[in-house]
């Protein structure tokens, strides 16, 4: 069985990028088909691997990633390739515990197993250490997003793990993730509204980086790749793709406006 989903730019067009997607907690590559298909159709290869296995791999080692989700990582990209190798830019985009996983492998390792080095890193709904009190599935929901599809789209999928947002992470895995030095341009995304996350910790770890944005997305909740705002947010994460073509100079620049 596959651990992994692809998605592909549209036929014609010339492929801007790869992007890996890896999933948080309690979540299936099915939660990210909307994102992916969306990012594809903007002519970027999209691959969605399995959620990284976080059974407190950090305990012994707090700075140490586990070789295991190093080697996935590198097999996905290395996967993607067609006749003319794997399409640069190569992006790395994470939720909640697979943000956690990519910030903290890349502080430690700074590449992947083999060498390569991404070019960037998106890092979604990355969980301070507070874990909310969640008692039902509903409770959840609420938790994750208020978007009525995303959430027709956990409760339907029977692979999608109940309860996990009450599971804290690692202290160890967290500690690495926000204290991780990253040399790779770096997209924070995070909902105002996510119970989960610790804004002044986001703060600390993106002004820390030489090149690194922090994104504030109103009235979304912790599930901020898959709320009522994913069309926002997935214009967002093109925006910084397409700037990162051109080495972070800004496309676009609003001259005057009233609003």
């Amino acid at each position: 069985m596959s651990d992994h989903t692809d998605h592909h730019a549209p036929e014609g067009l010339h492929t801007r990028g790869t992007i890996v997607v890896v999933p948080g907690r309690g979540e299936t590559r099915a939660t990210y088909g909307r994102l992916a298909a969306r990012l594809a159709a903007d002519a970027y290869r999209v691959r969605v691997v399995d959620a990284p296995d976080l059974t407190d791999p950090y305990a012994d080692d707090p700075g140490a990633a586990p070789t295991r989700f190093g080697a996935l990582l590198t097999e996905a990209v290395d996967g993607t390739a067609g006749p003319d190798g794997v399409t640069e830019p190569v992006v790395l985009l994470g939720a909640d515990a697979g943000a956690a996983a990519l910030a903290a492998h890349l502080g430690r390792a700074g590449r992947l197993p083999g060498g390569r080095r991404p070019d960037a890193v998106v890092l979604a709904g990355l969980p301070g250490r507070a874990a909310p009190g969640v008692d039902t599935w509903d409770e959840e929901l609420d938790v994750r997003t208020f978007c009525p599809t995303h959430r027709g789209t956990l409760s339907n999928d029977t692979e999608v793990r109940r309860g996990s947002l009450g599971e804290p992470l690692p202290d160890a895995l967290l500690t690495a993730a926000y204290d991780a030095e990253l040399a790779v341009p770096a997209l924070f995304l995070v909902g105002d509204a996510d119970p989960l996350a610790d804004r002044d910790a986001l703060v600390h770890t993106a002004k820390s980086l030489p090149r690194a944005r922090l994104s504030v997305v109103r009235g979304a909740h912790h599930d901020v790749l898959n709320d009522v705002q994913h069309r926002t947010v997935a214009a967002e994460i093109v925006t910084f793709l397409e700037t990162l073509r051109d080495e972070l100079v800004p496309v676009l620049s609003v001259e005057t406006s009233s609003w």
